[in-house]
């Protein structure tokens, strides 16, 4: 296996762990108090995006390693 295959395998790796935390971090409920509820509804608006950019870096690796 070549240095540069090595390099992208470890990136991939990272990514998929990324997009799973973030997956997991969208999936728990949101706060009963409203206050809260509309922090994290903001910060799960930048999960999301996020999860875009990570996806499409994923997408990228995934056609170099094609």
């Amino acid at each position: 296996m070549n240095v540069e295959r090595a390099e992208l395998l470890a990136k991939k790796e990272e990514l998929e762990s990324r997009i799973n935390k973030i997956r997991q971090d969208l999936a728990t409920r949101l706060s009963a108090d409203f206050a809260e509820q509309a922090t994290e509804l903001e910060n799960r608006d930048v999960l999301l995006e996020i999860a875009r950019v990570t996806e499409e870096d994923l997408e990228l690796i995934n056609k170099k390693l094609q």
